[in-house]
Order: structure tokens, then C-alpha cells, then sequence
């Protein structure tokens, strides 16, 4: 396997997964399905619903109306994460499947920012007055991307902290 496959050989495959499947569905709802904007089918009433509506914003619509900034942000910290991916991962493969799945994420939703304007979003959830804000699969891919990632480092710690040795930095 060449330098940069083995590099990020663990990670590749969800990256990619996350990367296809968030524009797949994308193109599905606003390019294919023409979904108006504002769309909203309630498939679960009082639970789930199924909407195109699009963010200017980083999740829970921080920074709205900025998607070029945000655009270059998310460039930013996906250079960032590459460079520094051996570092952040310290070769521990949860932890590398883990950043594959936010490198997918964040590159599914960076494109749209560069191509699309704003980030396409079209999982609702919601009860009564309470609402999740909607999100996508690559805000799916970061999320638990980030989740496992953050597991992943405190439960090393941990085992390093109970067999006495210093954890690695």
C-alpha cells in the first residue's frame, strides 16, 4: 500500500461512505426530487418529518448567513485534520475510523457551501415545542464521528491512567 492509502487506510472507507451518501442524498431531495424549499412531509407526526430546508449556518445555526466564511473555516480544519491526522489519532484505529467519519462529514457539507450556497438539510425531529434542529447525513458523520473520538481518547486515558503509565500527548 503506498505512504498516504496506509496513512489513512482506516479512515478512507467511512470518509468516503459518509462523503457519498450525504451527496447522494442531497441530490436526491433538492436536484432529482425537486423538493421545493420549505418542503415538509410529516412522516411521524409529533416526532419525525422529512423537510429540504437549507442552513446558512454551522450547526444549530451559528453563524448564519456567513457560508463563505464557514466554507473556509471547514476548509481549514479539514487541511488541518489531514496534516495532523497521525497526531490526533495516535494510531489507535477507533480513533481513526472516527475522523473518517468527520472528514466525510465535513466535506459533504463543505461542498455545499461552495457549490449549493447553503448546507442541505432534511431529517426533522420534534415534539410538541421541543425541535432538534434538522440536520444531514454528513452532520450525522460528525457527530458521531466526534463521539466515538472523544470515547475513544478518555477511554485510553483511562486505561493508561489505571496501568500507571502517563497517557500519550
Amino acid at each position: 500500500m503506498t505512504g498516504i492509502l496506509k496513512k489513512f487506510a482506516i479512515a478512507i472507507l467511512p470518509a468516503f461512505l459518509v462523503f457519498v451518501l450525504d451527496q447522494a442524498s442531497k441530490v436526491l431531495i433538492a436536484d432529482i426530487g425537486k423538493l421545493e424549499l420549505g418542503y415538509r412531509n410529516d412522516l411521524a407526526p409529533n416526532f419525525f418529518a422529512f423537510v429540504h430546508w437549507q442552513n446558512t449556518g454551522a450547526a444549530w445555526g451559528m453563524g448564519e448567513g456567513h457560508p463563505v466564511l464557514l466554507g473556509v473555516v471547514s476548509l481549514v480544519v479539514l487541511v488541518l485534520m489531514v496534516l495532523f491526522f497521525r497526531t490526533l489519532t495516535e494510531g489507535h484505529r477507533l480513533q481513526e475510523f472516527a475522523f473518517g467519519l468527520v472528514l466525510g462529514g465535513v466535506a459533504g457539507n463543505l461542498l455545499d457551501r461552495f457549490v449549493r450556497g447553503a448546507v442541505v438539510d432534511f431529517l426533522y425531529f420534534y415534539h410538541d415545542r421541543f425541535s432538534w434542529p434538522a440536520f444531514n447525513v454528513a452532520d450525522s458523520g460528525i457527530t458521531v464521528g466526534v463521539t466515538l473520538y472523544v470515547t475513544s481518547v478518555l477511554w485510553h486515558s483511562w486505561k493508561a491512567a489505571k496501568a500507571g503509565q502517563e497517557p500519550a500527548k
